[in-house]
Order: C-alpha cells, then structure tokens, then sequence
C-alpha cells in the first residue's frame, strides 16, 4: 500500500459519503435492455450491487481514506448486507482461498532471507561483480533486484538494496535531486525487484491471486515452472530496456567510482563466514524452490494435487523445528505484512461475486469486448497498455490484480479465448509500476532516500511503460505461439 496522506477529517468523511452516493445510484438506476443485455451478457440486480460496491472500493482505495485493508473488509459486509451472497459464502471464497497459504509462507521465507543476512549476501556478491563503471553498477542493481525479487516480496529486496545504493552515491558526494547518477541508481533499486516480481509465482502478489482465479473460475491449473515460462522471459527482456532507460534519460555524470574494482571485490570478500542461520535459510529456500520446480512430476508419482501454495506453506514450518532456527516466531510474526493478506483475501472475495453474478462478463464485454476482436499481437499491446494506466489509477498490485483478473477470464470466454491468453499479460502489468512513486512499498523505500523527485520516477516511468507495454506484447506472443495458447 502506498504511504498515508494526510488528510482532513472531513475530506476523509466526504470521499466515504461520495463513496456511498456512487454505491446506491449505480445499485437502483434503471438500466435499458440494451445496456442490461449488452454483447450478449446479462446484468442481474445482483451482478449491478456487486459493481456498486465495486465503485464503492474503488473510491475509497484510489483516495487512500481509510487503509486499503479495511476498505476490503467493508466490502465484504456490504455484499452480505444488500444480498449478493450469504456472509459465510462470502468468507468462504476469500478467506478461505488457499492463496492465504502461500503468502504466509513466501512471507516467513521472505522474512528469514532477510534477517538472516542471506539476502544481503546475494546482493553484495552479485554487485562485487559489476565493477566500478557506474553504468555496471545501474545494471547490477537491476539484476540483483531480478534474481532476488523472484523468490522474495519486492518490499524486502528493494529494503535490501537501497541502503547499498544509498552509501555508494553518499560517498561519491552525489547531491540529492540533482545527480542523475544517483537518480539512475536508486530508481534502479525499486524497478529491479518490481520486475524480478513477475518472473514466479513466489515474485508478487498478482501471481498467485491470477493462478488462483485461473483454477477456481477457468478450471485451469497453472505450476510454477509454467508460470515461469511466461514470467521469466518477460522479465530478463525488460531489464535491459530498463538500464537503457534509465542512463538515457539520467545520464550519469560520473563514469567511475572513486573505489576500483578490486576495493569492490575486497568488501565482499571481507564479510563474515556464512553463519548456522544462513546455512538454514538457504537450505529451506533450495528445498522450496526444488519442490516447486519438480511439482509436476511430485503430482504424478504420489498421485495427489500440489498447488503452488502448499510446497512452501510447508517448507515454511521448518524453521520452527527443534534445533533449526534461532529466530523465533514472535519477531517473524512481525515480518509479516498481515494488512496485505487481509487487502489480498478481500479482494478475492470481490472478485468471485464479479463474477458469480455476472458482473465481471458484463463488465468485460463493456469495456474490453471490441479489443478481443482485433489481431491477437494488438489485443495482448493493448491489454498490457490499459492495465497499465489502470495501475496508476488504483495504485495498488492486489487490488489490480483482483479486479481485472476475473474480468479478463470472462473476456476470454465470451470470445472462445484460451483465459491465459488474455491473464497472463493481465497479470504480469499488474505487477509493474514504473511511473507512480506510490504504486508499491517498493518505489516509496526507494524514493525516502531522498535522491530523485516524484517528477523525475513519473518522467522516466512514462518512458518505460510505453517500451515496456510493447515488450511484454511481443515476448508473450512468441512463446504463446509455441505453447498454443494464441
């Protein structure tokens, strides 16, 4: 979720009373056949209450009112109060998604590479292999953010990054808001692990939410090494378009830094020995990543349904047996961002009563029902183009992604469309913000060391969103091809 704003008492209360103005006039307007029956979906009295309270959340994520969260929450309780679903149905389908188990263990994962020094590790020893070229170092930070953002939230490895960014431009007396180089590089801390995020399913919230919506609405099951197969591609080819990018617009006023290469190397090589803790960490995270990869052949030779969730749900326990890890529950418990959870599960419940009711097929054959119809290459530009934008607006990777996911599927159905032809750049834009310094706790760490402006991320995002859009088109059309879906 993207920062607290301050705002008035009483600018608080009148976006929750537009909120609900919204909500009732779009839940007792008297709609047309025409409208009510268009493209041949029905709009029901209860797929219309569910787009009021569709709006409803809208308003009060994108005014940042109240915590995402509990804007969720309340949700929720309205499509009991008006009739949508029961509350227990309604729970159920959120709270009950077993996406709930995947976060929790990618977050104590996430929290033990962190604490254990691990993480830091990675990152030094991949960056001590840049040089002092500080074009290299643009581009190491990139990479290390990639590699690290595949297995772990965005949030920690950007966490990871910046402070290393951070002493790198303060010892060389880069001037805040001033040096490109510094510009260049801290920026790079934050779009690194955004676009490693959409590499695995473990890389983002957007990933599991579309896998999980994907099996529960299309009947399609989707691994991890599948996901990959899209997520991987897309993100290696959007790491050098970002380094050209980014020393382009902000082209580094300084060619070398003060220290050479060997001082570089000689840092990394000067940390302590790998200690009992990070031995562990990194033996349960191979463990996760090997059960993962080798989930397809697991299914078939004990016969049973892995999802994505359980592998490391279980591999997640592990830490807390006797004798493993020295760190306890209680302070990995407050690792884990539990706000987000609850922002997730929410939003899956609102997305299953989308579409449940009718609403998201409604929805989908409204404003996306014409993009189907063209070449398949314009169709992928143009999804990963509009939800593009529609990020900016929502500022927020769940709430993204739990809104257009089942409108998407539903899109695809009406069109007789493989759901993955259409989810998959769906899901993968989601998970990318380059042009709001809110978008994601990843850009806000970044952006509090105080470097570059909100200006100069919009200015240089901007950029990237254009390139990236037809980037990301191009690469899923060329292994959709080989994997059949377009």
């Amino acid at each position: 979720m993207s920062p607290k704003t301050t705002k008035s008492s009483s600018s608080r209360w009148g976006f929750i009373a537009l909120a609900f103005a919204v909500f009732f006039f779009i839940r007792y307007i008297p709609l047309s056949e025409e409208l009510r029956f268009f493209g041949g979906a029905e709009l029901t009295v209860m797929g219309q209450t569910a787009i009021g309270i569709l709006m409803f959340s809208l308003i009060l994520w994108m005014s940042e009112t109240i915590p995402f969260h509990l804007t969720g929450m309340i949700g929720i309780v309205l499509m009991a109060l008006f009739q949508v679903d029961t509350f227990k149905n309604i729970i159920r389908v959120g709270f009950g998604n077993h996406t709930v188990a995947f976060f929790i263990g990618v977050l104590i994962l996430s929290a033990f590479i962190t604490m254990s020094g691990l993480g830091k590790r990675i990152a030094m020893y991949i960056l001590s292999k840049t040089g002092n070229n500080t074009r290299n170092i643009i581009l190491g930070f990139l990479v290390t953010g990639l590699v690290l953002s595949m297995w772990i939230t965005d949030m920690a490895v950007a966490a990871m990054l910046m402070p290393l960014a951070h002493a790198i431009v303060k010892e060389e007396g880069c001037e805040p808001l001033k040096s490109n180089f510094a510009k260049a590089l801290l920026i790079s801390t934050a779009w690194g692990p955004l676009i490693g995020g959409i590499g695995t399913p473990a890389g983002c919230s957007v990933n599991p939410i579309a896998i999980g919506f994907l099996q529960d609405v299309a009947g399609i099951a989707i691994g991890f090494p599948e996901w990959m197969s899209y997520g991987v591609p897309a993100a290696v080819i959007l790491i050098p378009i970002a380094w050209l990018v980014l020393i382009t617009v902000f082209k580094p006023e300084i060619s070398h830094l003060s220290k050479s290469k060997e001082e570089l190397k000689k840092e990394f090589q000067e940390l302590a020995p790998m200690g009992r803790e990070e031995k562990i960490t990194a033996l349960v995270f191979a463990l996760t990543a090997i059960l993962w990869l080798t989930t397809p052949w697991l299914q078939k030779i004990f016969g049973i349904s892995i999802p994505v969730s359980m592998p490391v749900f279980l591999t997640g326990t592990l830490f807390f047996l006797p004798g493993m890890s020295s760190i306890p529950w209680r302070k990995i418990e407050k690792e884990i961002n539990w706000s987000s959870i609850i922002l997730v599960l929410t939003g899956i419940a609102l997305g299953m009563m989308l579409y449940q009711t009718g609403a998201a097929k409604w929805i989908a054959m409204l404003l996306f029902g014409k993009i189907a119809s063209l070449p398949t290459l314009v169709t992928i530009f143009l999804i990963v183009f509009l939800v593009s934008l529609l990020k900016v607006a929502l500022s927020s990777n769940a709430v993204t992604g739990t809104i257009i996911i089942p409108i998407m599927i539903e899109l695809a159905k009406g069109f007789g469309l493989d759901p993955l032809a259409i989810v998959i750049p769906a899901a993968i834009t989601a998970n990318i913000a380059f042009i709001l310094v809110t978008s994601t706790p990843a850009t806000v760490i970044s952006y509090s060391a105080g470097y570059f402006s909100i200006s100069d991320m919009a200015k240089v995002g901007v950029i990237m969103t254009i390139f990236s859009s037809i980037a990301v088109a191009l690469v899923l059309f060329f292994i959709g091809q080989f994997t059949g879906i377009y």
